[in-house]
């Protein structure tokens, strides 16, 4: 893999005292099913940070999540850029006491909670915890769909999400006294905040923050930030030897052709206007990639199966989650995950409360505890993704760090591109492209 960077700009990287350029504001979005509340100076993609040169903000995707112009870069880089494992220091005790006891339902991404996040919530308040993972959002709006948010205490979906969520009318809002909003970082907040709020209530909070880009094999291929791009996925030496999302690729190519001037899309922000406008913009996109499908060695649609591809199933190159290789990587395995040129895709994963929960006290202790410094970087350990709430660079360690500046060198973290809000009919739309391309 390329090396993060030179001395002198990983040096850069992590002086936390060094000042940060002002991040540009987003560009226009389309309009979301309920009015979005005025932003303040934040930021949805989940983090946008070391700038080199103010992107054009008529290109720019909604104001990156991590970047609110009067954070340092010690806020940044500690707070919510610091990916992934934490110093290992045994299990976590959570300093507030808990006292409470009976059960927690939760509807949860298959690789966010890894051990001991419940283990130590279980031990310390006695509450037992039921998980029911999925691994794409449409498996978790399927289940809340046939049961109307029943058999589920807290549901966990990504933020782009919300317009989708506000439809289906299975949530319940929180009683926002009952939680420790005040733990969380400021941008991480605000991306629950803008866009989760409606009729006056609040019916998301944040988990984990991670991204979409460019991940490989290091002992089979050399790549090198100032040339990686989503094109490189398609080029010759990776022919049958890729793997990514149906949905996932057909966004990258349309990042790549409109980097390239060959498909001029606002950087994918025009697709979200209306439908028209989607199918002007994803029908050669989906040509493109029916013509060029023999690239793809498989698709993934589960963090392990996207580790399985590069461990088992001779996948070389692949646009993936950052978890999975990060995680990898970390086990010393040789492939590694970086922002390509066109930038990273970000979301935020954050928990919500169904209209059928019946354990409402155990959920809310179970989002204070969640919430803490200790377990928001627990999370990260295990999965690879990012931390949500203050102080949780107490407990990340130094790979943490040199991971992710590895992933995002140089300039990446200006061009960060977050997911805008997704009306219906688009997902509906999306997935009909998605499946005409993997059935192609």
């Amino acid at each position: 893999m390329k090396t993060a960077s030179d001395a002198a700009t990983l040096r850069g990287f992590f002086d936390q005292d060094a000042d940060i350029p002002e991040i540009p504001a987003a560009g226009t979005l389309p309009a979301d099913p309920s009015p979005e509340p005025a932003l303040p100076d934040r930021v949805q993609s989940q983090r946008s940070r070391v700038v080199s040169k103010k992107p054009d903000t008529t290109n720019s995707s909604i104001e990156t999540l991590l970047a609110a112009r009067s954070f340092t870069r010690r806020v940044l880089f500690k707070g919510a850029l610091a990916a992934g494992t934490v110093a290992a220091t045994g299990p976590f005790i959570v300093k507030d006491a808990f006292s409470s006891s009976g059960e927690l339902s939760l509807l949860n991404w298959d690789d966010e909670l890894p051990n001991p996040v419940i283990p130590n919530f279980e031990k310390k308040t006695g509450i037992k915890v039921k998980t029911t993972p999925f691994s794409q959002n449409e498996e978790q709006i399927n289940k809340l769909q046939a049961t109307g948010g029943e058999g589920f205490d807290l549901c966990e979906p990504t933020r782009d999400r919300a317009p989708q969520f506000k439809d289906l009318d299975v949530l319940a809002p929180y009683d926002t006294s009952k939680l420790k909003l005040d733990n969380l970082l400021p941008a991480m907040l605000e991306g629950s905040t803008s866009i989760w709020t409606w009729d006056g209530k609040l019916y998301h909070v944040p988990h984990c923050w991670g991204s979409e880009a460019i991940s490989w094999r290091t002992d089979l291929t050399k790549l090198d930030y100032k040339d990686l791009s989503y094109g490189t996925l398609w080029s010759e030496p990776f022919k049958g030897k890729m793997q990514g999302r149906p949905h996932s690729l057909l966004l990258g190519i349309g990042l790549w052709m409109d980097a390239t001037g060959k498909l001029p899309s606002n950087r994918m922000l025009d697709a979200f206007k209306d439908e028209e406008t989607m199918k002007k913009i994803y029908d050669p996109i989906l040509a493109f990639a029916v013509a060029n499908k023999a690239q793809v060695k498989q698709f993934w649609d589960s963090a392990d199966n996207t580790k399985s591809g590069f461990m088992d199933n001779g996948v070389v190159i692949g646009q993936t989650w950052d978890g999975p290789p990060l995680s990898l990587k970390k086990q010393g395995k040789p492939v590694t995950y970086m922002a390509p040129q066109e930038g990273a895709i970000t979301w935020i994963d954050g928990w919500s409360l169904t209209k059928g929960a019946k354990n409402i006290a155990q959920a809310y202790e179970w989002l204070n505890y969640i919430h803490t410094p200790e377990a928001s970087a627990l999370v990260a350990e295990g999965s690879g993704y990012n931390p949500v709430v203050k102080g949780s660079e107490a407990f990340l360690s130094e790979t943490a760090k040199k991971n992710f500046a590895e992933a995002y060198p140089g300039d990446a973290l200006s061009k960060l591109w977050s997911r805008p809000p997704e009306p219906s009919w688009f997902a509906e739309l999306r997935t009909q492209y998605a499946e005409k391309f993997k059935a192609a």
